[in-house]
């Protein structure tokens, strides 16, 4: 459950002829002064799939925080079942949703994006085409190319959702779990999309760039973070030991320091901000 919050609440956005439902939370909004950080979930996340982390993080670095479910994701609109996702649906969340939903929610000083896994993607790309319009990204897990790896463990994750409960536990965090599940299971294991590939887009990015790996991630390997690494000209990368796909879940204090140093080195944080998650 996401804390220190306002109320969940809905906008909708006109995008390609078609209308987003989008869900909605902020954290600690009254801080109006503070720098604003927008959360960006995974394949599989929602608002209420982030639960405590994104306020605790922003309590930690001295932020106010935004946090959204995707269109079929969470409480947002579903997608038609029929509708299948384009090869491209990280670059449209980048460069259609994202700016649209900033100008509607009056957005408009550059906010820090954090992104895990395909949001940690779409961090990056909203950097690479509005580099001024971004304080700065977290990636955390991020995909800029696809790997055998990823392949085999969406593969597992298709098979566990035909023959476990699966479905019924993302059941909690989205309203439509068909929706949220097929949909990115569907994309990732498309052929079409073992070429995809984000690498050259990269090289556009002039904001700094927090790139985040744990060591045991079953969904990428370093060879993303290295990717990474080459592109981005401002980055700073964070290697964890014992930790697999979400840092936020697994290594959460070693995450936020991190996040908390990296922030504070561009004078956004207070000088001693308190610490609020501990693995």
């Amino acid at each position: 459950m996401v804390t220190t919050a306002t109320s969940t609440a809905f906008i909708e956005l006109d995008i390609d002829g078609a209308t987003q439902r989008l869900e909605y939370a902020w954290l600690d909004e009254a801080r109006a002064d503070a720098p604003l950080m927008v959360f960006l979930h995974e394949g599989l996340g929602s608002v209420a799939m982030w639960k405590e982390y994104p306020a605790a993080l922003c309590v930690a670095a001295g932020m106010r925080g935004l946090v959204y479910s995707r269109h079929g994701y969470g409480r947002s609109s579903a997608r038609p079942p029929e509708q299948r996702w384009p090869v491209d649906f990280m670059q449209n969340e980048a460069c259609k949703v994202l700016p649209a939903l900033f100008e509607r929610l009056g957005i408009d000083d550059p906010p820090w994006l954090f992104g895990h896994s395909d949001g940690g993607s779409i961090a990056l790309l909203y950097a690479s085409n509005f580099p001024a319009r971004v304080a700065g990204v977290v990636a955390v897990a991020a995909h800029v190319f696809v790997e055998d790896l990823s392949v085999a463990s969406i593969e597992r994750a298709r098979t566990s959702y035909a023959t476990t409960d699966l479905k019924q536990r993302l059941a909690r965090y989205h309203d439509d779990p068909d929706s949220a599940f097929l949909g990115w299971n569907g994309i990732w294991l498309d052929p079409a999309f073992r070429d995809w590939n984000i690498e050259a887009c990269l090289q556009r990015i002039s904001c700094p760039v927090l790139a985040v790996q744990g060591e045991d991630d079953v969904y990428g390997t370093m060879a993303q973070l290295d990717a990474i690494e080459r592109q981005v000209q401002h980055v700073k990368s964070l290697k964890i030991p014992g930790c697999g796909h979400s840092p936020h879940r697994e290594r959460p204090a070693a995450l936020t320091d991190a996040v908390v140093a990296f922030v504070g080195e561009r004078g956004q944080v207070p000088a001693c901000p308190a610490m609020a998650t501990r693995s």
